[in-house]
């Protein structure tokens, strides 16, 4: 089991409030992910959960025990953090094994738990090898595997691909989503990247400034974001927003569009621009238009194959059905 509810919690240092009082429930064998930009309170809520930090006000429970004013290895969690904090004279066997011994396990319970988690992980190999002798990747996965062996309730993960590169990134992501179908274990993953989110999770929490924006599934978000802020955080790249006449003429504020949702064209179209840089990716190029009268400079996703050149001038035509309005307060119209 591993459902965790917050009830209230609230977070202060000293006269600072950076989490006002929230309620979030996670429910057992989810793949929650906590996302914002920096700054948000992602990373301090994660650490609440864990007992890292001390909550201000209100209730943690897990599987329906209070645990707020419990220590961390009381709480029945583990944590994988940015950092690896292998130890480096140890070897894999051992770095895994470690909170085990801590725990004084049997010898032989030890041992099982360090070859099962090995295995999953691909690891079965490189077990008497030192950190120093294995990729991040692999590191990060021996990190993952000290996790592993303790049987959490709940893995929290505190940005752990952030010292990867890009492909790495790829690769331990599809890894780590692969592990949380295999373990069915709930897993709480926090980062500022929204594309790790929409592709790893099973319900996305959005963070801004301490405040729940919106959770949901991440196509809810994507098609039915709650407000403003939620609609230009989620997405890549981030959906356009108009103001001014086009979007009173509309009954709002300010109206929003994805970049997929734009059709182009040489002939007519709703609005008119320049071409200014193309970003050429194989399948998809993305155009960034300037000069369309509507304020910023519009993004749009077209097929690969379509050849405007920088200068061209382009005809628009919006799809009204997938057209996001917004109030003045920055809420959807609609919701």
């Amino acid at each position: 089991m591993g459902q965790i509810v917050l009830n209230q919690v609230q977070k202060k240092f000293g006269d600072v409030e950076v989490i006002p009082p929230l309620d979030l429930t996670i429910e057992d064998g989810e793949f929650t992910v906590f996302v914002g930009p920096s700054g948000c309170g992602k990373s301090t809520l994660l650490r609440l959960i864990a007992g890292l930090e001390d909550v201000t006000a209100g209730s943690i429970q897990i599987d329906g025990k209070e645990t707020s004013n419990l220590p961390p290895a009381k709480r029945g969690l583990a944590m994988v953090f940015q950092s690896y904090a292998l130890y480096p004279h140890m070897t894999v066997r051992k770095n895994i094994a470690f909170p085990l011994r801590m725990a004084k396990l049997d010898q032989a319970e030890i041992d099982q738990r360090v070859a099962n988690a090995a295995e999953v992980l691909n690891l079965t190999e490189y077990l008497d090898r030192r950190p120093g002798q294995l990729s991040g990747g692999q590191r990060q996965r021996v990190a993952i595997g000290r996790a592993i062996v303790r049987e959490p309730a709940a893995f929290l993960f505190d940005e752990p691909l952030s010292n990867l590169d890009a492909a790495l990134r790829v690769g331990m992501r599809l890894e780590i989503s692969e592990l949380h179908k295999r373990l069915a274990t709930t897993m709480i993953y926090v980062t500022h990247d929204q594309v790790e989110a929409m592709t790893m999770a099973d319900k996305i929490v959005v963070l801004n400034a301490g405040v729940i924006e919106q959770v949901g599934s991440p196509l809810e978000l994507y098609r039915n974001p709650r407000n403003h802020f939620v609609a230009g955080f989620i997405g890549s790249p981030k959906m356009n927003f108009i103001s001014g006449e086009a979007a009173s003429d509309m009954n709002a504020h300010t109206i929003g569009i994805r970049p997929e949702h734009i059709e182009v064209s040489e002939s007519a179209g709703e609005w008119t621009g320049v071409v200014g840089v193309s970003e050429h990716l194989g399948s998809d190029t993305f155009f960034h238009i300037h000069d369309t009268g509507l304020g910023d400079t519009l993004t749009v996703r077209a097929d690969g194959e379509v050849g405007f050149k920088h200068g061209d001038k382009i005809n628009l035509t919006p799809r009204t059905d997938m057209i996001h309005k917004f109030d003045d307060q920055g809420l959807r119209i609609g919701e």
